[in-house]
């Protein structure tokens, strides 16, 4: 069945970076558009960042813009999540999940919603 398994989380001062994996299993991940999404603890859940199923178009919350890169390899059924200049704010459990409704147009590229997602790695961010 279809699963994905984040990896790469932990402690990180401010200013620092990290690198988020995202492994897929059982289904064809360059069939799906994928995004990273996080939540900290009494927050609503944010959009991050999300990439088109070809690699080719990505999209980047304001909050994360700038610092944060998505990129996938489909031979090795991975997405990573690249984060820069790491700040406390960032502190969450981020999770990577299938896009549920993605759209191209004007030149910008859009996801919306999760339909399959894992069980998250921890982002901590403090001196």
């Amino acid at each position: 069945q279809l699963q994905l398994v984040e990896s790469g989380g932990g402690l990180v001062q401010p200013g620092g970076s990290l690198r988020l994996s995202c492994a897929a299993s059982g289904f064809t991940l360059n069939n799906y558009d994928i995004g990273w999404f996080r939540q900290a603890p009494g927050k609503e859940r944010e959009g991050v960042s999300c990439i088109s199923s070809h690699g080719r178009n990505t999209n980047y919350a304001d909050s994360v813009k700038g610092r944060f890169t998505i990129s996938r390899d489909n031979a090795k059924s991975t997405v990573y999540l690249q984060m820069t200049s790491l700040k406390p704010e960032d502190t969450a459990v981020y999770y990577c999940g299938t896009i549920s409704s993605a759209s191209y147009y004007g030149g910008i590229y859009r996801c919306q919603g999760y339909d399959s997602w894992g069980q998250g790695t921890q982002v901590t961010v403090s001196s």
